[in-house]
């Protein structure tokens, strides 16, 4: 895949929240204020509905809160685009989750209306050069969850129209046509009504995540997909043996792909040490930022660097990795790869130039199928006989990081 040249001049000086005050290292500060870090996951909107009951007034980001996020933190974390996860637990089903679904929307719209000096909604790869290069953060809503369509197609648009630009095919539950990562498997990866499901979000340019699929959900989907995937907040599974991370055949898979993976710093995600750790809670060893470091330099061993990228998790975690626990610490993370020798063109790859090349791609390829073919009205019964899982959503691993 070819390297994305750097899309905001060279020395330009952001009035906004891009900032990067948190280092000390002049590459680290060039890369954070001329490339948009895009972070892959962030829960804010989660973290709001439960700790200020959906009161996004009163969750006041100019002051510190007690999460991960914060303006100033974001500031001093240089982050320049943010997906912002709205989030829908697999329980959700029973009271109805397209409802909650609209309400996660809602928070997240009613963030970006708050603060519109800080946050400018983006819809594109354009639409975030364009809100970084005026100094704000570039803000995508991602679902996370395939059950939020419960098996429509037509919801799948909808959430499309209002402004969500990814879809993690499952959570911690099996959905009715994919396989979870933390889930008895039902499926044995994508139904057809699963491969549909993907073809319409090519069709529409909404992004496919795998973070929470299975392996074999990945490679179904690797076997279909017109447009690069992505995994918005994973790591290596080579290093750390859990379910959600990605394996190394799939790794292999992506330079054909052209997706990226976003590491994630999920303490029990990115350290085998504290994954296989039985003792006493207090004694547990800690996740460091080195852990993280390792991962991003793995999967960038056997993907390459065209396909890697960050997804922290930040707000849909309980514990921290050990040097990277607020949005303000990525500059850290960025002087520890300097320091292993990362170039200038490696770490705008990495913050955010895989990113944008993946979102390009993904616009290419729905203007072409759009050009080919009009809106699947497609339904669960007519391709999968109507044989539903019929999980209750409190499977295996539901209560994990978000």
């Amino acid at each position: 895949m070819r390297r994305l040249v750097p899309l905001v001049a060279a020395g330009l000086a952001l009035a906004g929240p891009v900032s990067a005050q948190d280092t000390s290292s002049e590459l680290v500060a060039r890369v954070l204020r001329t490339t948009p870090l895009i972070d892959g996951h962030n829960d804010l909107p989660w973290e709001i509905r439960n700790s200020a009951n959906r009161d996004v007034g009163a969750y006041d980001l100019r002051g510190r809160v007690s999460g991960h996020t914060d303006l100033e933190r974001l500031r001093a974390g240089g982050v320049g685009g943010q997906f912002w996860s709205i989030y829908v637990p697999c329980d959700a089903v029973a009271e109805g989750a397209a409802k909650v679904q609209l309400e996660q929307i809602d928070i997240a719209q009613q963030l970006f209306q708050t603060y519109p000096d800080a946050f400018g909604p983006a819809l594109s790869a354009s639409d975030v050069e364009r809100e970084f290069g005026a100094g704000r953060i570039a803000s995508l809503m991602g679902m996370e969850g395939g059950h939020v369509l419960e098996n429509s197609l037509g919801a799948l648009r909808a959430y499309y129209a209002a402004g969500a630009r990814y879809l993690t095919l499952t959570h911690g539950c099996n959905t009715d046509w994919a396989d979870s990562a933390t889930d008895d498997p039902v499926h044995d990866g994508l139904t057809r009504f699963g491969q549909e499901v993907v073809r319409e979000m090519n069709r529409l340019g909404m992004l496919v995540d795998l973070s929470h699929t299975s392996p074999a959900t990945m490679h179904d989907v690797l076997d279909i997909a017109e447009a690069p995937v992505i995994y918005s907040h994973s790591s290596a599974r080579a290093l750390t043996d859990h379910p959600r991370n990605v394996p190394d055949d799939v790794l292999r898979r992506l330079p054909d792909n052209g997706g990226v993976v976003m590491v994630t710093f999920v303490p029990g995600f990115v350290s085998e040490a504290l994954r296989t750790y039985e003792g006493p809670p207090a004694d547990a060893p800690r996740a460091l930022l080195t852990d993280v470091a390792d991962h991003i330099e793995h999967i960038r061993d056997v993907a390459g660097i065209d396909h890697v990228g960050l997804g922290g998790d930040f707000d849909g975690i309980s514990t921290v990795v050990l040097g990277l626990e607020d949005v303000s610490t990525y500059p850290a993370l960025l002087e520890e790869l300097e320091r292993r020798g990362w170039t200038e063109s490696d770490l705008r790859a990495l913050v955010g130039g895989n990113v944008l090349r993946v979102m390009r791609e993904a616009e290419a390829a729905a203007r072409r199928a759009q050009r080919e073919r009009g809106p699947s009205t497609a339904t669960i019964d007519e391709l999968d006989g109507g044989g539903l899982v019929g999980d209750d959503g409190a499977g295996p691993g539901a209560g994990e990081a978000r």
